[in-house]
């Protein structure tokens, strides 16, 4: 793999920071940045909560997968953020390995909870989100461990867990 020409995927539970990393990674290295599920919402022409109410979690998840061999398919020198369950499909786990770097950024549940309270478009919060959360951390506990690397996104700011990124992809 020449890392040089290829994607850099990131996964991880909602609320470590695949979006604001995936930003900054993508203006540093003038790649594009495609947000997984801001292309399945543009795609279906429903929000993601629309499509859980509509269709169920499984409809999405099948969307899901479509339009990641879809982005994966279509070149490298993309940064692509996932959606948090993008891993719960073993077909999306392989794609990715096989589509660049993947990256899991975590953080405890604490600070998921932090970033994440009051976001109306997370359909898996509906209720107590804060219980929600720590459900979701425990059944995906092991979901990320097929990354090429991780980054605990906790203790650090977004520009420098990019930097750390960076610093893997271009050994």
């Amino acid at each position: 793999m020449n890392p040089k020409k290829e994607n850099i995927i990131l996964i991880g539970m909602m609320g470590t920071g695949k979006s604001t990393v995936g930003e900054i990674l993508a203006q540093k290295l003038g790649y594009t940045l495609v947000d997984l599920d801001a292309a399945v919402v543009a795609k279906a022409g429903l929000t993601i909560p629309e499509m859980f109410e509509l269709h169920g979690e499984a409809y999405f998840r099948e969307a899901e997968t479509a339009m990641l061999q879809k982005v994966l398919s279509s070149g490298g020198q993309q940064i692509l953020a996932t959606g948090g369950g993008a891993v719960l499909q073993p077909l999306n786990c392989e794609l990715m390995v096989n589509g660049g770097l993947v990256v899991a950024l975590t953080a405890q549940a604490e600070e998921i909870i932090e970033r994440v309270k009051g976001d109306s478009n997370r359909p898996l919060l509906a209720g107590n989100a804060e219980e929600r959360i720590r459900t979701i951390l425990e059944e995906r506990k092991h979901a990320y461990q097929f990354a090429h690397i991780t980054v605990d996104t906790g203790s650090m700011g977004a520009d420098e867990v990019a930097q750390k990124i960076l610093t893997h992809y271009r050994v």
